[in-house]
């Protein structure tokens, strides 16, 4: 019987382990995940100005209806270039780095580095 027990517990100890360790195997690859965004960017042949490429592209993927826009619904108000710019530090580490804004799934690399070019050039208002 205490040895039935202690086999039983051995058991359910191993399974246990097991989901743990198999859970803690989660291996996201940005590569693939996001392919392009691996690769090194050369700015000076990024368009990057933020009238013509960084605003049309924040007022098309971020300042959308209930998110970005004037409702505020998603925290920051992103229409124009004080609104972009005060908010900068976050739109890079959750646009360029996490990759994990807009909410309906990353930029498409070429989105991702006209903002991080925009910022890498100090965020200009050009």
């Amino acid at each position: 019987m205490v040895h039935q027990k202690i086999k039983n517990g051995f058991i359910v100890l191993l399974i246990f382990t097991t989901i743990v360790i198999a859970a803690g195997c989660y291996n996201d690859k940005a590569s693939l995940l996001y392919p392009g965004s691996d690769q090194p960017v050369n700015c000076d042949s990024v368009q990057a100005k933020f009238t013509a490429n960084v605003l049309p592209l924040i007022s098309s993927k971020c300042s959308t209806p209930t998110c970005h826009d004037e409702t505020a619904a998603g925290g920051f108000v992103l229409q124009n270039y004080f609104q972009v710019s005060g908010a900068q530090d976050r739109i890079k580490a959750r646009v360029v780095v996490q990759k994990s804004m807009p909410p309906t799934g990353a930029l498409l690399p070429t989105e991702i580095n006209t903002i991080k070019c925009w910022l890498q050039n100090g965020a200009p208002n050009n």
